[in-house]
Parts: structure tokens; sequence; C-alpha cells
């Protein structure tokens, strides 16, 4: 279950449970299943954050575009003072 999906059944048990006013129904609880869609959804939240929370930063790709082949890599950071640019990287 995805942290979307269990905050949709949090929602809609919200709904059903506080937003009806319905003296009875026949055969159906109404508030009742909107407290066990709430309680779904609160689960499903938990379990989400305890089980796809810690991967989901590491899920992230991270492209790097390579260096054409035909070109150069050339840094601008110099670790040597005393070399001049050209000379610490000869083309």
């Amino acid at each position: 279950m995805t942290i979307g999906a269990a905050l949709v059944l949090i929602a809609v048990g919200a709904i059903l449970r506080f937003g009806i006013s319905t003296v009875s129904t026949h055969g159906i609880g109404i508030h009742t299943i909107g407290d066990i869609l709430m309680v779904v959804g609160a689960l499903g939240v938990v379990l989400w954050l305890i089980v796809w929370a810690p991967w989901a930063r590491s899920r992230r790709a991270a492209y790097r575009r390579p260096a054409p082949p035909d070109e150069e890599v050339v840094t601008t950071r110099r670790y040597r003072d005393d070399v001049p640019y050209e000379d610490e990287y000869p083309r």
C-alpha cells in the first residue's frame, strides 16, 4: 500500500464516520465502516513509514552525463598555485 492510498482510506473513513449523519441504515453500519477504513488507513501509513520510507530516498537515481569520447575533461580547480593552468593540463 502506498502512502497516498492510505491517506485516501483515512479521508474516506473520516467522511463516512463524521460527515454522514444517518440515524439508521438497514444492515450496514456506515459509522462502523468509516472507523474500519480509518484504522486500515492509519495502519497503512505506519507500515509505509516502517517498510518503505527508509528506501524512498535511495530509490532516486542520480544520472550523470558522461563526457563525450572526443573531448577532454578539463577542471577549473588547481591544486598547485605555482604551475600555470595550461602547463598543468596539456592538450
